[in-house]
C-alpha cells in the first residue's frame, strides 16, 4: 500500500529524506557577492550635480576619477576622527556631535548643528511667550 498523505499538517510522506526531513544540498550555501570598491558607487550624474551646485558648466571626462578619489581622502580623514571622538566616549553610536567636531577639528565647521550656537526649533516659540505681558505684570 503507498504512503498516504496526511490530513492534518505534519510532514509529508512523499517528501525524500529521513524521517520526514529534507537532505541538505552540498556546496555553497549562498552567493557570495564581490567585494569592489565602493567608491564607484559615487555615479558620474551624482559628481555632475555635484559640480553643478558649485557652478561648473562643463566637466572634463578625466574629472570623475579625480573627484572620487578626492572625496575619498576627505572622508577616510573624517571618518577617522569621527571613529576617534566615538572611541574616546566608549560608545558605539556615531552621534552628530562627534561629526561635528571631527569637522571642526581639520577646519572644516559646519553651522546650524552646534546646540551653543543653534537656537533650535523651539526657540521663536519660547521667546514669544516670554514676551508676551502677563496680566499681573501691569501696574
Amino acid at each position: 500500500m503507498p504512503p498516504t498523505i496526511p490530513q492534518r499538517g505534519g510532514p509529508s510522506g512523499l517528501r525524500a529524506g529521513i524521517a520526514g526531513k529534507t537532505v541538505p544540498k552540498t556546496g555553497a550555501k549562498r552567493h557570495r557577492k564581490i567585494i569592489k570598491d565602493c567608491i564607484r558607487g559615487i555615479t558620474k550624474p551624482a559628481i555632475r550635480r555635484l559640480a553643478r551646485r558649485g557652478g561648473v558648466k562643463r566637466i572634463s571626462a578625466t574629472i570623475y576619477d579625480d573627484a572620487r578619489e578626492a572625496l575619498k581622502t576627505f572622508l577616510s580623514t573624517v571618518i577617522r576622527d569621527v571613529v576617534t571622538y566615538t572611541e574616546y566616549r566608549n560608545a558605539k553610536t556615531v552621534t552628530a556631535n562627534d561629526v561635528i567636531f571631527a569637522l571642526r577639528r581639520i577646519g572644516r565647521p559646519i553651522y546650524g548643528f552646534d546646540p551653543e550656537t543653534y537656537p533650535g526649533p523651539n526657540a521663536k516659540k519660547k521667546a514669544a511667550i516670554a514676551r508676551v505681558p502677563h496680566d499681573s505684570d501691569v501696574d
